[in-house]
């Protein structure tokens, strides 16, 4: 399965993202953490990685990408095992793949991060054990660049804010383009801002678990320590997508 997360900026992407990909492998699976946010430098943290290099280095950094110049690397697909060693952050079967960051003051846009991330997705090859978590960069910029229209299911982290609704309203229309399904996951919310958001939300069935503001999770966040934590509801996550 080809998962994409999608929210706010803060509203909790890639501490789901890492809460998945260790479920996924404890359950045996191998699993790709594709950090696409090329202002997020926490993910690997919470993952108890190394920050891999760049991605796009690959291709020569972002020249050889535009307009779709890195398509013919991928020409018949690529498989987790075709992945560059030297561009992957590994720890058992979890993988941890940076597809670009902005460095340095003045290097330009992230138009090729984008672009090359969209050209991935659509030729990665992923068997029955396997399993892709897509961490994208807040808001609706891969919407635009088309990169959710190769995943397999695209999940909505809203938090509780009124920017957090109207996204989740906003994302769940653009998805209809592509076909896809989205799924909504509340997090850190109490009970009273639960059933708030499940009345203003318009697509509220589409809910598949509320996650607390655990003290935990939100201390390693800020430590910037690996998230060893465990949710219950992530199970809930889980069947809701198989």
């Amino acid at each position: 399965m080809k998962l994409i997360l999608c929210g706010k900026g803060g509203c909790g992407k890639s501490t789901l993202a890492t809460l998945l990909a260790r479920s996924y492998a404890a359950d045996g699976k191998q699993v790709l953490v594709v950090d696409s946010d090329e202002s997020n430098f926490g993910l690997h943290r919470q993952l108890g990685l190394p920050l891999p290099d760049d991605f796009t280095h690959y291709f020569g950094h972002k020249k050889g990408i535009y307009a779709d110049g890195a398509a013919d690397v991928f020409e018949g697909g690529w498989h987790l095992s075709d992945l560059p060693a030297e561009y992957c952050s590994v720890d058992g079967t979890i993988r941890l793949m940076a597809i670009g960051k902005i460095h340095d003051a003045g290097e330009g846009c992230a138009c090729a991060m984008g672009s090359l991330n969209r050209i991935f997705l659509e030729h990665l090859v992923l068997d029955e054990d396997e399993m892709c978590i897509v961490d994208t960069e807040a808001g609706v910029e891969h919407f635009g660049r088309g990169v959710d229209q190769f995943a397999d299911a695209i999940l909505m982290v809203a938090d509780p804010s009124y920017e957090s609704i109207m996204l989740t309203d906003k994302i769940s229309d653009m998805a209809k383009t592509f076909g896809k399904p989205v799924y909504i996951v509340l997090n850190k919310v109490d009970a009273a801002q639960e059933a708030m958001m499940r009345e203003s939300i318009q697509n509220s069935d589409k809910i598949i678990a509320a996650l607390p503001a655990d003290a935990a999770i939100l201390a390693a966040g800020l430590k910037g320590d690996p998230l060893t934590a465990a949710l219950l509801e992530v199970d809930a996550i889980k069947e809701a997508l198989e």
